[in-house]
């Protein structure tokens, strides 16, 4: 399916022309292709601010500015828009002048209909070839697919079951979680899945862009709306039309951007910085933020109403410490990716090294366990990744806050079992899997302390803990 063409924009000061001009473009079988006529060349150039135009066909004598003049003013603010230049007093030297001043083609009156329609034939698949060039290059880095997401565990499951009921829809999600969690990867599947995967998919982390300027970059700007602003510029909005765009951070956003975002989310209108015309795109929204958005509502910090128009879906991955078995699934697939990208040949993970990434509490999810991996992989010299070559996560560990908890699905049993889990472990890792001395610095028996563990699933009988820990030469014993 072709993309659909803006106007062509048709300006001559004799109406007979006007009137006969869209009529001829329609005979020649250009179902697809509107006309927009002009009188003179300034109420061209204001048609021009106002909308988009595949093509330009103008006469040169015009009732006020030429259209010479046109010419040369819409080659400086609009490079991309070919001008087609008619004229009925034709010269060569005419002819040179406009194609030097950057006329698209050059056709004298009486001009046979067939020129008129290879300039408009060629004009369009410049238009969309254009277009589609843009497009691709928005999608080149979208490499996020439903298969991207890895795990097993329920919550995950249930996830890729969601993003596959939804994606067809046109419903504005919001993801909710964590940093590092995933919350790109569910934007990118979503789109991936959904009916607009052919068009852009763009994507803007709004806590990247300094606030004076993020109006400008979703919305555009007009020439001179600002310092700096030296000529009208689409923003992201127009680039995503029939497609999707994913506002990252989206709790970075001021409250008056908000307001206006809010009224995009509406009906699809916004108007460019610096402009009064309304325009409209067909844009679906995906948005995700790592903050606890309720506290940003009642600290006034984020729009209440904003959030209950966003939150049509909310998707809320899961972090890694409340994922089980997937630390280990992941860790096996950054494993393999980047054995192959450094060429190391390492086939698998000791079981020391699994013992050691279950038992980290992993605060900065699935980008941090990607990391260690990349790390064990460039110090790794065996065909096993083993415990020392994973970091010692004590800074990481330092990242964990007492305060409230983090936002997920889990139960206050589920948290309360993973401060405990976690408790124990560093404890016993502090003192070398000595299970007396542990329980000593708990204050409790070595028997309850045992017990404990046997519920929340630790195992310091197994020597290979003691390796997790570093501990192998401290020569100390469970018993």
């Amino acid at each position: 399916m072709s993309l659909p063409l803006p106007p062509l924009l048709f300006v001559d000061d004799e109406k007979n022309a006007r009137i006969q001009f869209p009529d001829m473009v329609a005979a020649m079988g250009f179902d697809d292709v509107s006309v927009v006529t002009a009188d003179s060349a300034e109420q061209a150039l204001k048609l021009l601010e106002q909308s988009e135009y595949f093509m330009v066909v103008t006469d040169v004598r015009l009732g006020g500015m030429s259209g010479y003049d046109l010419l040369r003013r819409a080659r400086a603010r609009w490079p991309d828009t070919p001008v087609l230049v008619i004229t009925a007093y034709a010269t060569p030297r005419q002819a040179v002048d406009a194609i030097k001043a950057g006329a698209y083609d050059y056709l004298a009156k009486p001009y046979e209909p067939e020129a008129l329609r290879q300039a408009i034939t060629r004009s369009a698949e410049v238009y969309r070839l254009r277009k589609e060039n843009a497009s691709l290059r928005a999608r080149s880095g979208e490499v996020y697919r439903l298969e991207h997401i890895i795990g097993e565990s329920p919550k995950m499951v249930a996830l890729r079951q969601l993003i596959q009921t939804v994606a067809p829809t046109n419903a504005t999600v919001l993801i909710l979680g964590e940093s590092g969690t995933g919350k790109e990867l569910v934007a990118g599947a979503l789109h991936s899945l959904s009916h607009r995967r052919e068009r852009n998919y763009i994507r803007i982390n709004c806590a990247a862009i300094p606030e004076a300027l993020l109006e400008s970059e979703l919305f555009g700007h007009e020439k001179g709306s600002f310092t700096g602003a030296l000529r009208q510029k689409s923003g992201r909005v127009e680039e995503a039309d029939c497609g999707t765009i994913f506002l990252d951070e989206i709790g970075d956003m001021s409250r008056p951007l908000q307001a206006k975002l809010l009224r995009f989310l509406e009906d699809g209108t916004f108007t460019r910085v610096g402009s009064n015309q309304e325009l409209r795109v067909d844009v679906r929204l995906i948005a995700a933020t790592n903050r606890d958005i309720i506290r940003a509502i009642r600290e006034n910090h984020f729009r209440e109403d904003l959030f209950h128009r966003l939150n049509v879906v909310q998707f809320m991955p899961p972090p890694l410490r409340e994922r089980g078995q997937d630390v280990l699934l992941l860790a096996e697939h950054f494993l393999r990716h980047f054995g192959a990208s450094m060429s190391k040949s390492i086939r698998g993970i000791s079981a020391p090294a699994q013992q050691k990434l279950l038992a980290h509490h992993w605060p900065g999810n699935v980008r941090e366990l990607r990391n260690a991996i990349e790390r064990a992989v460039i110090l790794e010299t065996r065909d096993k990744l083993q415990a020392e070559s994973l970091p010692d996560s004590q800074v990481e560990n330092r990242l964990r806050k007492s305060g409230s908890p983090p936002v997920g699905e889990a139960s206050l049993d589920d948290h309360l079992a993973g401060y405990e889990r976690d408790l124990i472990v560093n404890l016993l890792e502090r003192e070398g899997f000595d299970l007396n001395r542990t329980a000593e610095a708990l204050r409790i028996s070595r028997t309850a302390l045992r017990t404990r563990m046997q519920r929340l699933d630790i195992d310091a009988d197994d020597p290979t803990a003691r390796n997790a820990a570093g501990s192998a030469t401290r020569k100390r014993s469970v018993a």
